[in-house]
């Protein structure tokens, strides 16, 4: 195959005189020069490397990265979950290499199945009648669910508890700023006051009431009053969902969630700096007009043999534009495909299993903290399953960077989101954290309490300040 790339200085130059440009350099200048990095091309190597010495070169620059050998205590929406090496070898067969979107289902069977079972088993685990497939993620999923409820009820309020997820708050914001009329609440469920009261002046214009099981926290809400409000005063009750906690939590459905939403991330998707990961949305066959995203339906062919194709399309693609329920265009199909063959593998009882595990090791770290002294939950009195947040006596700053030089991802600091949240850890633990591993972690912990008993009970307060400063 003949090499395009230019060998010669000359040849080199001549490619640039061609596209209009005098330097390479040029190419890049609407790039601030204060974020290029001073590289010089020319530098780099003219022969290319072999599979062996490629693969020795990407395992050297692997080892740079320490967080993928540290012990894992990270949780917020994205889980260090085990992913059976089926799930990626089933995912990569050939039947779904052309998987983005199944347009012409007479070469799309394969995908379109999967579709549908993806489909139908989010609708066994949320309790509910019809699931869509899919949106990004679960903050845009939370988002189009709102949409779905100011669209069926034509109202313009949203209440949303302050422990959904704050970057599902952010994007549900975002979103809303756009549309220019609508009043968004956030409200503490814990103490909601009269906002979920039927009587409420503002009762009678509320679209949704929002809330996120387990929270953010990691705990569980009361729901009865919310469902009891929404029965009253007409509005939907969305939940935002983590998969793998319906393993042993009763289905939304069951409690009476008009909308249940999720992200399928702990659902054989990999961590993935972050994504791509992909949104669910279940919801009652009275609102199904009203769902956002790509529907499968099994059906016949001419011949009367079972088949699968897109049904009750919805995008502006597809209707008029004013009458589309969203314009998301993008189905993550190997997301869904691998969640898909996950919850296949692991089933019903795998899922119950797997979730037990995180809460039995999360419980078990939870306990051994809060016997040190100052240790106390930051939600007292709220059930929490597999992640908790705590309130140290100590800043955090330097307690995480102590053990991340132990090796050891220690939590996510809670006042980033939370002013209130001062010296508090968002810790997570899944069926990946190892009791060795949480073990080590106390015992770090322990050392760091240790080494500031020295300042005494009066430790300077100008002290601790420049501990959080330097961290």
């Amino acid at each position: 195959m003949y090499n395009f790339l230019p060998h010669t200085e000359a040849e080199r130059q001549l490619m640039l005189e061609k596209i209009g440009v005098h330097r390479i350099e040029d190419l890049f200048s609407d790039i601030p020069g204060q974020l290029r990095e001073n590289i010089h091309y020319t530098t780099l190597p003219q022969q290319g490397l072999t599979e062996i010495e490629l693969q020795q070169e990407l395992a050297e620059l692997a080892r740079l990265n320490p967080g993928a050998s540290m012990a894992c205590f990270l949780g917020g929406g994205a889980y260090n979950r085990f992913i059976p090496m089926a799930v990626n070898t089933i995912a990569s067969r050939s039947e779904f290499y052309t998987a983005y979107t199944p347009y012409q289902p007479e070469i799309a069977q394969g995908t379109l199945q999967v579709t549908y079972e993806f489909q139908t088993m989010i609708c066994e685990l949320t309790g509910m009648d019809v699931a869509n497939a899919s949106v990004y993620d679960g903050a845009s999923a939370v988002t189009e669910a709102a949409f779905m409820a100011m669209r069926a009820t034509r109202r313009t309020r949203i209440l949303i508890a302050n422990s959904v997820h704050p970057d599902y708050r952010q994007v549900l914001k975002t979103y809303a700023e756009g549309l220019g009329d609508v009043t968004l609440v956030t409200f503490d469920p814990m103490k909601p006051g009269e906002l979920l009261n039927s009587t409420h002046p503002e009762a009678s214009k509320t679209a949704c009431v929002i809330i996120q099981v387990p929270n953010y926290f990691g705990g569980l809400e009361e729901t009865e009053t919310i469902r009891q409000f929404c029965e009253a005063s007409g509005a939907f009750f969305i939940v935002s969902a983590e998969p793998v906690s319906m393993g042993l939590l009763k289905p939304p459905g069951q409690y009476g969630a008009d909308i249940v939403t999720g992200d399928i991330q702990p659902l054989g998707n990999h961590l993935s700096f972050g994504g791509p990961y992909g949104g669910y949305i279940a919801t009652k066959n009275r609102h199904v007009r009203q769902l956002p995203g790509r529907l499968v339906g099994k059906t016949v062919d001419k011949n009367g043999k079972q088949c699968y194709t897109l049904t009750l399309q919805t995008r502006e693609q597809h209707i008029r534009r004013e009458k589309a329920t969203s314009n998301i265009c993008t189905n993550q199909a190997l997301n869904v495909l691998k969640a898909t063959v996950y919850m296949a593998l692991v089933g019903p009882n795998g899922l119950k299993h797997l979730a037990n595990l995180s809460v039995q090791r999360t419980h078990a770290l939870a306990s051994r903290l809060k016997k040190l002294p100052g240790v106390s939950l930051y939600v007292s009195g709220q059930p929490f399953l597999f992640e908790v947040a705590l309130r140290f006596p100590i800043p955090v700053k330097p307690l995480l960077a102590s053990l991340e030089q132990q090796g050891i991802l220690g939590g996510i600091e809670l006042e980033r989101f939370y002013p209130d949240a001062k010296n508090c850890l968002l810790i997570t633990c899944t069926e990946m954290t190892s009791p060795a591993e949480i073990e080590r972690y106390i015992q770090c912990v322990e050392a760091h309490f240790k080494q500031m008993e020295p300042l005494g009970p009066g430790k300077p307060k100008d002290y601790l300040e420049q501990m959080e400063a330097t961290c």
